[in-house]
């Protein structure tokens, strides 16, 4: 995969967000790395690069620098830690995404479970990586920093931010028991200064030690997976145990590793629970998606046949009064036209006797014109995809209706039960094969 392109996405405020988009998995992923982020050096880490090109094996990857970092806008001041979602908002607007998994390393969960839970109808769920709820140590929150601990880190930063001696001590801290050579602490070193300078790293400092989102988790209505390291040197377990317990029906998986970051030891655990999990929300939200429904298929009888004796005009001008006659019907019952294939229609009905009155009233109403249909119901459960239906339900209502002959309407048992007391009148039509539908199936006709 080649390095992608890195575009700006402009905030509701003018901030302007730098913004990568890669992958082409069937459902869109935005990745928030938090306060050490840069979209143009992450590729220059073997490690990090990785990772990145593991998580677009399965999503689009939507992949960002928050205000104040990297290659978006800086300067900013202390900016509100909500501000950050404007900052993804922006980025799938401009990446044309309309729901996304919200995925968090560490502070950046925070802002991800923020617009989770202030935009749930945008995240299809919420990943948080090593995350936390609050940034300063309280009495009922005691495992987070301390005010001097923060403070020491801010002297640290001010004193020796970016180099080599620095980012051995810090890479150490956050990954204890990953071997380090000197190429390595290079490569990290350059991507932290481009991710921040020292005073604008203590500000973004000084916005996560200040930020809580404790009182936000119990309102976050996404499905939820929370990945923590058991022995994290910097955030400590007990942090994500307790945004699980918070967030009604979430999942806690807790890694046994003493690795903060998400591109060495935890890297293999990470990827695959995160994937498991976009697949879960994928096959969910398809299930969602799946209503009952009466099919309606239709088709006109020997139309190659019928063209050629009528000439292209002639024909032109039956079938366009065909469809014109199966539109009215279909509007008449409150049928749903699907699409058109070949010379007949894909319909769909919230009733079945309505679908099979609309398709008495089409075989009635096209004779005049010198043509008959065949037509063939089911009800069953299908599957919405954009304008499209697909599922078990569509195939067999396609194959009902290639059995039934000339001026003749199937339907299968289902329909025939769910219309009883309706005054529909049914013959027995025999017990039939339907081309790639398990066992055989009996069918009815419709009688007048």
């Amino acid at each position: 995969m080649e390095i992608p392109e890195t575009r700006y996405a402009k905030t509701v405020d003018g901030v302007h967000i730098a913004y990568q988009v890669f992958g082409e998995g069937p459902s869109d992923l935005v990745l928030t790395l938090g306060q050490i982020s840069s979209v143009d050096m992450a590729w220059d880490i073997p490690e990090l690069a990785g990772f990145l090109r593991r998580l677009a094996s399965f999503s689009r990857i939507i992949f960002f620098d928050a205000r104040g970092n990297g290659n978006s806008d800086r300067d900013l001041g202390l900016t509100a830690f909500e501000a950050g979602m404007d900052d993804v908002r922006a980025v799938m607007d401009a990446a044309g995404s309309e729901r996304a998994v919200q995925c968090g390393l560490s502070d950046g969960g925070m802002i991800c479970a923020l617009f989770a839970a202030s935009f749930p109808d945008r995240s299809s769920g919420l990943v948080l990586l090593n995350s936390m709820a609050r940034g300063l140590q309280a009495p009922d929150y005691p495992w987070a920093w301390t005010r001097e601990q923060w403070d020491a880190n801010s002297t640290w930063i001010d004193a020796a931010w970016g180099t080599h001696a620095f980012m051995m001590e810090w890479l150490r801290w956050l990954s204890p028991d990953h071997p380090l050579d000197d190429a390595t602490v290079r490569r990290f070193a350059r991507l932290f200064r481009s991710a921040a300078s020292p005073g604008s790293m203590i500000a973004l400092n000084a916005v996560v030690r200040d930020a809580d989102v404790r009182a936000i988790l119990p309102t976050i209505q996404v499905p939820t997976l929370v990945l923590h390291a058991t022995d994290n040197p910097v955030e400590p377990v007990e942090e994500g145990r307790y945004i699980a317990e918070h967030i009604p029906g979430s999942t806690l998986v807790e890694l046994p590793l003493a690795d903060h970051m998400v591109v060495w030891e935890a890297a293999d655990a990470m990827v695959e629970n995160i994937e498991r999990f976009a697949k879960r929300i994928r096959h969910d939200e398809a299930e969602f998606d799946r209503v009952l429904a009466t099919v309606l298929y239709t088709d006109i009888v020997d139309s190659t046949a019928q063209g050629a004796a009528m000439g292209d005009r002639a024909w032109t001008e039956v079938r366009a009064r065909h469809d014109a006659i199966v539109r009215a019907n279909l509007g008449r019952f409150r049928g749903r036209e699907i699409k058109t294939m070949g010379d007949g229609f894909l319909a769909t009905f919230d009733g079945p006797a309505r679908g099979v009155r609309c398709a008495e009233a089409i075989a009635a109403g096209v004779q005049p014109l010198g043509i008959e249909i065949r037509a063939g119901l089911h009800t069953g459960e299908v599957a919405f995809e954009g304008d499209d239906i697909a599922g078990l339900g569509v195939a067999i209502g396609a194959r009902v209706g290639a059995k039934a002959g000339p001026n003749e309407v199937l339907v299968s048992q289902t329909v025939k039960d769910l219309v009883a007391g309706s005054g529909l009148t049914f013959e027995d039509a025999g017990e039939h094969e339907l081309k790639g539908v398990p066992d055989r199936w009996r069918l009815y006709r419709v009688v007048d």
